[in-house]
């Protein structure tokens, strides 16, 4: 089947991009999207202080959606957080207290802020709790107005669903519950503030259709799902989780240093695909980018890196994460924006350096770091180290009084004993 060619600046970008995975409406999507002023929404749950970037992808879409004229809206779970999307999980989500959710949401909110202009003109992002008609409804009124819309035979169906009941994975009936509240967001919004669209990743597809199933069977409205592919890396690893953890986007959780290595460390097949989606590099330069072959490739990689930072964490950060870790990397030099870890004096100092290297972050056990000092990929001030068991002394200190520690070829960090 050959991709539909679309006139709308917006689904245009989209699919030169490679953010289009399925539209339900296509032609009509098209056509509003060519004629007039189109607001798009995507939710977010507030269950951590940051989103990671394997969110990335969905701001980046609100993002497309303001830079070709329209309105994004943001809606912040304040309510569905309460609940939990059973999508792609295997247990339930634990409770937040409204506290924690409200706090969540404060702190995720000041990353929209480095991708969207907000304010009051028409093409201005909206950021919106939920929790704002959610907490409204009285439970018999929510059912007698929403549920005679959805079937039991059709809500089993959807792959959030089926797969948990698959695995024997118990599922309550609050979970359940889910894409009924998702599916009225949809339907407040369109009522609200005339939002037709619906964005998500792909394994939102059933939540996303049913809300546009609502909003066109109760209203008689246009509504519009689009949909992100799956995003993994080129190893088929999940976007934002490694070994170290997750990837945030707020610099609390995550240094703007380690935001830029991550980027600068993704596999060769992933830097155009990356370019295109998390970065406005004009295309005609990432296909310059992407075709650069053997140590190039690292150019591009640095442009991917660069780019990303700048648009997070600003130009400066970019800079200055980047100079660090040519200076660590490249020149073998210390770098106070590096990242730094302090230890307690007796915990470094006549300790194992597998232990330390442990406590600093860089291996997951002890037993990892010895295996992979045997394989000479663990470095002490950039000499390698053969064996993990042997014991730091006050001698190992550079004349900045720390330990430059490095992991394989592309993870270093600074002890400093305290």
């Amino acid at each position: 089947m050959t991709s539909p060619t679309f006139k709308s600046d917006f689904l245009q970008t989209l699919q030169a991009r490679g953010y289009i995975h399925q539209i339900t409406h296509p032609t009509e999507l098209d056509e509003a999207a060519s004629t007039s002023i189109v607001s798009g929404y995507i939710g977010f749950d507030a269950t951590a202080p940051s989103l990671h970037v394997g969110s990335l992808i969905q701001i980046m879409m609100l993002r497309r959606l303001q830079q070709a004229g329209h309105r994004p809206v943001v809606i912040m779970g304040g309510g569905t957080t309460k609940v939990g999307d059973p999508t792609g999980k295997d247990a339930s989500r634990p409770h937040l207290s409204d506290e924690t959710i409200q706090a969540n949401i404060a702190s995720i909110k000041t990353v929209f802020e480095k991708f969207l202009t907000f304010g009051d003109g028409p093409t201005d992002a909206l950021l919106i709790d939920n929790d704002e008609w959610l907490s409204t409804y009285g439970y018999v009124q929510f059912l007698r107005d929403y549920g005679t819309h959805f079937t039991v035979n059709r809500m089993l169906a959807f792959d959030s669903v089926r797969i948990r009941l698959e695995r024997e994975e118990p599922m309550t009936f609050l979970e359940f519950n889910y894409m009924l509240m998702q599916s009225v967001d949809f339907l407040e919004l369109n009522r609200r503030h005339n939002v037709t669209l619906q964005m998500g990743g792909s394994d939102q597809w059933g939540n996303i259709t049913s809300g546009v199933d609502l909003v066109r069977r109760v209203d008689q409205k246009s509504a519009f799902g689009l949909t992100t592919p799956l995003l993994t890396t080129a190893s088929g690893g999940k976007m934002g989780k490694t070994a170290q953890g997750a990837i945030w986007l707020n610099a609390e959780q995550l240094s703007p240093y380690d935001y830029w290595q991550f980027w600068r460390n993704a596999d060769d097949a992933d830097v155009g695909r990356f370019l295109r989606l998390f970065t406005d590099l004009p295309l005609d330069e990432i296909v310059a980018l992407e075709a650069l072959e053997g140590a190039g490739i690292n150019d591009a990689k640095k442009a991917l890196a660069d780019a990303a930072t700048t648009m997070l964490h600003g130009a400066e950060a970019a800079t200055t994460a980047r100079a660090a870790a040519e200076s660590a990397f490249e020149k073998g030099q210390l770098s106070a924006d590096l990242p730094t870890v302090e230890l307690p004096r007796d915990e470094v100092i006549g300790a194992m350096i597998a232990a330390v290297t442990t406590k600093a972050g860089l291996t997951q056990s002890n037993g990892e770091a010895r295996r992979l000092a045997q394989g000479g990929g663990l470095r002490l001030n950039d000499a390698p180290i053969a064996d993990g068991a042997q014991l730091l002394t006050e001698a190992d200190l550079t004349g900045d009084g720390v330990l430059k520690l490095g992991a394989g070829k592309k993870k270093i960090v600074l002890v400093r004993p305290v």
